[in-house]
């Protein structure tokens, strides 16, 4: 089977899956992950939650071999990563992270259209795609010719998605893609971005320490814990009373939280 062959595989029912996937740090100090099984489904919205150093981050890297495990397996599409070369598997799968990374001496349409460009695409093909995404992300297109360093911290969000979409991928990993911005700017990205998940029918895969944002964006949720997977399930499984109490604790939180604001309005409703 040729590279492009193996990642072409549409017969799988998973779109990403872990077969007790295992990473050690170098130094040493144990394991960053261990015994990972893990089954994305095409077509799923999964977030990773957790606190920090539990292998969330370490798990996502490993999926689009930025980060090569010590054992175990990866598939994408049913065909194992190792079968086509590390860049060509990057170049078909969507990476956002904090921060973004775009390149400073590079307009916002050259930023956009990298992948494309790197994948042999004409110029006139890649400025159709860089406005067809601009209206995707909700910017006008004479953003295109516009610098990084003249977007505000959600725009240039806006376009690390953009970015990301270019060669239109059907998986995206995403690691606290939101993080960084200010809670309004957070709430209205993370909608939009559910939305275009659904609209292009993208599998993701969030990275995240917001229990909160996992709830409310994710069709399912992994908990881990010192590397390993604790929990696994929808958003209403985990929150039913989980067996294990730190899985419990953690996905109370989002419960807690709208009972204090719940609280809080009342308390004003009286006063008032």
């Amino acid at each position: 089977m040729s590279s492009s062959a193996a990642l072409d595989a549409s017969t799988a029912t998973d779109a990403i899956e872990l077969r007790a996937v295992s990473k050690s740090y170098s130094n040493g100090a144990g394991f960053a992950v261990r015994g990972i099984d893990l089954a994305i489904p095409r077509g799923a919205f999964v977030a990773i939650i957790g606190g920090s150093g539990c292998g969330k981050t370490t798990t996502l890297k490993i999926i689009n071999r930025l980060i090569e495990p010590d054992s175990g397996e990866v598939l994408v599409d049913g065909a194992p990563v190792r079968s086509v070369a590390a860049y060509e598997l990057r170049r078909r799968i969507g990476y956002v992270f904090q921060g973004i990374g775009l390149f400073p001496h590079m307009s916002v349409a050259e930023n956009i259209g990298v992948t494309p460009r790197l994948l042999g695409w004409s110029n006139a093909r890649i400025q159709d795609r860089v406005v067809e995404l601009l209206q995707l992300v909700d910017l006008p297109a004479d953003y295109g010719s516009r610098s990084p360093a003249m977007l505000s911290g959600g725009q240039r969000q806006r376009i690390g998605v953009a970015r990301a979409l270019a060669a239109m991928p059907s998986i995206m990993l995403m690691d606290e893609p939101f993080g960084a911005l200010d809670p309004l700017t957070r709430d209205a990205l993370g909608t939009q971005y559910r939305k275009l998940h659904e609209q292009l029918n993208l599998t993701t895969v969030m990275v995240t320490h917001d229990v909160m944002e996992a709830v409310l964006l994710a069709d399912r949720i992994v908990v881990m814990r010192t590397g390993e997977i604790v929990a696994a399930g929808t958003p209403r499984q985990l929150m039913d009373d989980h067996r294990d109490q730190v899985v419990r604790e953690l996905m109370d939180m989002p419960r807690r939280q709208s009972e204090r604001i719940r609280s809080l309005l009342q308390g004003q409703a009286v006063d008032g």
